[in-house]
């Protein structure tokens, strides 16, 4: 049985594979890894019970309960939940958009892998575009959109250190040039992996800079604002017809039911909508009837402003506090943490790569992800980017504890034996 180069290209190794591997090796040995590296949110015991009783609203409607699981919806998703989501757009932020503005598809994965072919690959001109990635590192997931062809193109950032332990990325503006060949721009905000939060003006100059050149920006927003708001820094929401504006449940607490919202103009929701109808008939029910009514209550907000964003801010506070005890005077530092649910810590000369650190770490028992899968599109093999792990801080506290330590453990024996070497 021979495949084709599509079956190929899925069936190879990738870095989200491996992620997605890891995360259901650690959660089918409970007790037995440390898992540090997944995108799992918290179990926040107020958060879980606001949805179990939405749940039970619903099963106890029998009729309700039978739409949601035996009807089809559109392929550009519950209406009913498209249009409270209109509304409240349009209260929150002010933003000129209606139930035509918006599709669901199934998780964000799906929605990125349509938006980036939308505008990169091959085109009717004979001409190939890519996404262009103004800041790296970026998400994971992006890496393996183009079904093996480069749809990416990325700049390095411009690196400020902030003090001994902490730095953050910015966007290099002078050496961020656009080209014919560039189809989009797309970044997430907050970033995933490192936490980074652009500024209101950052964002600003390059919507500018994408509606100079005729190319829609697309935004990331599966951490941010209005949910589920896991952002520690001031940022506003901004939406017009060039922008492409993408949300998800999955962080809310809700991974399981696969939910991908994409705000736009009307040709790109009629694009989404006609990839969910060839891909999967239609996106799936459950997550957007279990939230339909705490968007037209409020509720869904409340959740996120009150409970979700205070819980990880905290816990970053506490996890940045561990690895503060733990390495000590060490050469590492940690991006500042301005939202999402990890920690991007990058270790100065680092006498290993990050995969073998990735190695050895996973050996005792602890999983995190690598630097190196968190650069699409960047062509040249920057030092850097093998220096870097991203670590999770929203499983419960004593895992993330004990799997600091043991980090900090594989770290100084990695400079210790290098040291040892040198003399």
């Amino acid at each position: 049985m021979e495949f084709s180069e599509f079956g190929r290209f899925f069936s190879a190794d990738s870095g989200i594979f491996r992620l997605m591997d890891d995360i259901d090796a650690a959660l089918s040995s409970p007790g037995q890894m440390h898992l540090l590296g997944g995108g799992n949110p918290a179990h926040i015991p107020e958060v879980q019970e606001a949805f179990r009783n939405a749940m039970h609203r619903i099963l106890a409607d029998g009729k309700h309960f039978e739409r949601m699981i035996g009807n089809y919806d559109g392929c550009q998703g519950n209406t009913e939940f498209i249009a409270a989501l209109a509304d409240l757009l349009q209260r929150k932020f002010g933003w000129d958009v209606g139930p035509a503005n918006i599709a669901v598809t199934n998780g964000s994965q799906s929605s990125f892998f349509v938006l980036f072919n939308l505008f990169a690959g091959r085109f009717s001109d004979g001409g190939y575009r890519k996404v262009l990635l103004p800041l790296t590192p970026e998400y994971i997931g992006y890496g393996g959109a183009g079904l093996g062809q480069q749809l990416f193109t990325a700049l390095r950032p411009a690196i400020e250190c902030r003090s001994d332990h902490e730095f953050k990325y910015r966007v290099d503006f002078e050496g961020l040039v656009i080209g014919p060949e560039v189809g989009a721009l797309a970044m997430s905000r907050p970033t995933n992996p490192t936490g980074n939060v652009l500024t209101d003006e950052e964002i600003a100059q390059l919507r500018a800079l994408a509606a100079a050149n005729d190319l829609p920006f697309i935004l990331d927003a599966a951490y941010g604002s209005p949910f589920p708001n896991i952002v520690f820094a001031e940022a506003t929401p901004t939406w017009d017809q060039s922008t492409i504006f993408c949300l998800s449940l999955s962080k809310l607490g809700l991974p399981g039911l696969r939910t991908g919202i994409v705000v736009a103009n009307e040709s790109v929701i009629r694009a989404v909508a006609g990839s969910n109808a060839i891909l999967s008939l239609a996106p799936g029910s459950a997550g957007p009837v279990l939230v339909t009514e705490m968007l037209r209550d409020g509720s869904m907000l409340q959740i996120s402003d009150r409970l979700i964003r205070p819980y990880y801010e905290r816990r970053a506070k506490e996890a940045v506090g561990w690895l503060e005890s733990a390495l000590g005077d060490y050469p590492w530092r940690v991006h500042t943490p301005e939202g999402a649910i990890f920690l991007w810590l990058w270790f100065e000369d680092l006498p290993i790569s990050s995969e073998t650190l990735y190695q050895r770490l996973k050996q005792r028992g602890v999983l995190v992800i690598s630097g190196e899968h968190f650069f699409p599109g960047l062509e040249d093999d920057w030092e850097h980017r093998h220096q870097c792990i991203r670590i999770s801080y929203g499983q419960d506290p004593a895992t993330v504890q004990a799997g600091i330590e043991i980090i900090a453990e594989e770290i100084r024996g990695a400079y210790g034996s290098a040291a040892a070497k040198i003399a």
